[in-house]
């Protein structure tokens, strides 16, 4: 039993759109991944300066264009808290990663079996 060309062909239309579709996103979630592990780096380092000051020392925030001051305890705290949040999201964007990629996977392989039976179901 083979498939008509014209229906062959919008299938095989189909799948592509899908695999493009798929890389495109993985480019997107790849980028998104490094700009968050990125911004952990930034906190962790932030994070380890605050921590090799003395306790009295006066620490100030940016707040739009003035500086608000903070006790160390308040921004250590800020600081994890913002890292944590971070961290679940570049595990969430890692997953997201692995199913586009199965996908994108899938699609070509599905596309190749499609040529490789000459489009015979």
């Amino acid at each position: 039993m083979s498939i008509p060309n014209e229906a062959l062909q919008k299938l095989v239309q189909e799948i592509e759109t899908q695999a493009i579709a798929a890389q495109q996103q993985i480019n997107i979630v790849r980028s998104q991944i490094s700009a968050k592990q990125r911004e952990i780096r930034m906190l962790q380092l932030t994070s380890n300066e605050v921590s090799t000051l003395p306790p009295d020392t006066n620490v100030y925030e940016g707040v739009g264009k003035m500086f608000v001051y903070s006790p160390i305890t308040e921004v250590d705290k800020r600081l994890s808290s913002e890292t944590t949040e971070l961290k679940s999201d570049v595990e969430n964007l890692g997953k997201k990663l692995q199913y586009l990629e199965t996908t994108h996977k899938n699609s070509r392989e599905h596309i190749d079996q499609i040529f490789k039976s000459g489009g015979r179901a």
